[in-house]
């Protein structure tokens, strides 16, 4: 199986790649948002990648970062979902935007993507909600092949008001909605301050519950 390649971008099509990789040629195909940010023909390039081999097919996803592949393997894994359909909706919306898309239902913004239709955006919002908060906790740049590297964590010195801790399985879930909601770009405090304003409301929340509730809180409709 081949998870990555580096090599010189020999040409771009519009839908696919070819990486020369030591004289062997590789098709790699990418959604719009990563051929945007891929250099030009004759750079260095190197894409996380995932194979799809059927009986009489054989063909390579390219992805800028390990977050996008795994959001591509989940978003395949809905029914109705297909190569071409989940490359079509990271190209729209971006792992992050695909994320808050899963976490708060909205799955009209799933359906802008081109060829996505209702029935599809609603059963991937559906099957996808459990399962989204361990593929947002990774960040939308664990990984990164391509442009800036990773931000390091921000430490932050403020005490919050005391409160009554939690129960063990209660912290677990504010710790990963608070990772996911970071990695969408919140800032630390306000992250805080919604997850905790949000498991107070409901104590017995679990993780995807959690990032639901305090994404409404910070972006209200």
């Amino acid at each position: 199986m081949i998870g990555r390649l580096t090599g010189r971008l020999d040409y771009r099509a519009d839908d696919h790649i070819l990486i020369d990789v030591r004289g062997v040629g590789y098709i790699v195909y990418v959604s719009d948002r990563t051929m945007m940010g891929l250099p030009g023909p004759g750079a260095p390039v190197s894409l996380y990648t995932d194979m799809m081999v059927r009986e009489d097919l054989m063909q390579l996803f390219g992805f800028p970062n390990l977050v996008e592949k795994e959001w591509h393997r989940l978003l395949m894994s809905v029914q109705g979902v297909g190569a071409k359909a989940s490359l079509a909706i990271l190209g729209t919306l971006g792992a992050d935007g695909v994320g808050r898309a899963i976490a708060l239902g909205d799955w009209n913004a799933v359906r802008a993507a081109k060829g996505i239709g209702p029935k599809i955006a609603q059963r991937l919002v559906l099957d996808l909600k459990d399962k989204a908060p361990a593929v947002m906790a990774m960040g939308s740049t664990a990984g990164e092949v391509l442009g800036a590297p990773d931000e390091a964590v921000v430490d932050s010195a403020d005490n919050p008001p005391a409160r009554r801790a939690p129960a063990p399985s209660s912290r677990a879930a504010q710790a990963d909605a608070l990772s996911a909601l970071s990695n969408l770009g919140y800032g630390l405090s306000e992250a805080t301050a919604a997850v905790a304003e949000a498991a107070a409301a409901d104590p017995d929340a679990d993780a995807p519950a959690l990032i639901r509730a305090a994404l409404k809180l910070l972006a209200p409709a």
